[in-house]
């Protein structure tokens, strides 16, 4: 397993939409190895692979002690209840956003071997999994929301250390990381 680097905007194979993976081979169980040991390194509950500039429809999560790894998710169904959530992005370092997703969808995928599975996660688990679902459409999630903030750490008159949430648009989101490189956090 090794930990690969994690793409950030500006990069175009996070607006591309990943390619179907017709056979899982030794190749992809590595890729699914090396995603999560790189999702755990970057401290993320997901990751998909463009984030890690491999353009196949792929994603890797972890949630309350679970670890999935989806080849070819699909999502099959949705509730009708959405609930809106504030969420990062290793891709997008130091901002966050709140958006709006499904509490409930009932996901069809393959496993790392290959096997048809059929997942209905809810709640936090079925934001993870529309999120990274979403990267393998070239979707990110200041596509998905007008509440953008850009997070801040400040140190306070007594030495603490503060996040502050600054709101922001798009467009400067965008302009920061054409203007300099942002690195992902590590």
């Amino acid at each position: 397993m090794a930990v690969r680097k994690v793409v950030t905007l500006g990069n175009p194979i996070l607006r591309q939409r990943a390619q179907i993976v017709p056979k899982i081979t030794k190749a992809e169980q590595k890729l699914i190895d090396d995603m999560f040991e790189t999702m755990e390194e970057y401290e993320g509950v997901g990751l998909a692979a463009p984030q890690v500039a491999v353009p196949k429809r792929i994603f890797v999560a972890q949630w309350e002690g679970e670890r999935y790894a989806i080849v070819n998710p699909k999502i099959e169904r949705q509730s009708d209840e959405m609930v809106i959530g504030t969420e990062g992005c290793l891709s997008i370092p130091r901002v966050q956003a709140d958006v709006n997703r499904y509490l409930k969808i009932r996901v069809r995928g393959l496993d790392r071997n290959g096997r048809d599975i059929v997942l209905e996660p809810e709640g936090w688990l079925a934001r993870i999994f529309q999120h990274e679902i979403d990267h393998l459409d070239g979707i990110l999630i200041i596509d998905r929301s007008d509440e953008l903030f850009w997070v801040t750490t400040e140190v306070d008159e007594n030495g603490k250390e503060r996040t502050r949430l600054v709101p922001t648009t798009k467009s400067a989101i965008i302009a920061a990381f054409q203007k300099r490189k942002i690195p992902a956090r590590r």
